[in-house]
């Protein structure tokens, strides 16, 4: 069974904690280098953010990609965060899971809900959003998916459609709800350090 190899990685990695403005802030340094950053709600222990870094071909430190939250992230530098508010008329593609689902929202998107289909293209291990009026298609993997080696599954897909925003919902698998509870029990052992304590603390 493949699901516990993933959470051997975490429990493998290098992890600090930080407490503020009531999230739980989490840090993980990978045996290869790379980082991954996630905050958590502290009251209902949802997913708010997951960002990833990793070193460039140069040895120096890459530049963190938004896989869960807001494109407009504090880790952007201000030019690129210029750039998205310039260009805020055209979609904006984000991910902002629930505690039961991994959910997409593509705000400015104006047209009704019978232009869109959503479907999954099972080889490719992706899901696909197409318009009848060929105004949007959009291509888009399950990170979480691939690292516990679970199929998509086209019945956990819906959509729907309200202020000009399309929402994607794909209902999480019994493994990773499982998976995550046994986590977040592990995270709540790592002692945080509070804001303006100093360093994080290290597990």
């Amino acid at each position: 069974m493949a699901v516990p190899s993933w959470l051997e990685r975490l429990r493998a990695a290098g992890k600090t904690a930080l407490v503020q403005d009531g999230k739980r802030k989490i840090h993980y340094l990978f045996e290869d280098g790379k980082e991954m950053a996630e905050e958590y709600d502290m009251k209902t222990g949802q997913l708010i953010s997951r960002k990833w870094r990793e070193k460039n071909t140069l040895g120096g430190t890459g530049k963190w990609q938004v896989e869960v939250g807001e494109p407009t992230s504090p880790f952007l530098g201000a030019l690129e965060s210029e750039l998205i508010t310039e260009s805020s008329s055209n979609p904006i593609f984000m991910r902002k899971d629930t505690l039961s689902s991994f959910q997409w929202r593509i705000r400015n998107l104006p047209y009704p809900k019978e232009v869109y289909s959503v479907s999954v293209e099972e080889e490719q291990r992706c899901c696909v959003i197409r318009t009848t009026n060929k105004k949007y298609y959009k291509k888009f993997s399950i990170p979480d998916l691939d690292r516990y080696h679970l199929p998509l599954d086209a019945a956990a897909l819906s959509f729907t459609h309200a202020n000009n925003t399309l929402i994607i919902t794909y209902q999480k698998p019994k493994e990773i709800l499982a998976a995550e509870q046994q986590l977040q029990k592990e995270l709540k052992k790592i002692k945080a350090a509070n804001s303006g304590d100093g360093d994080c603390k290290t597990q």
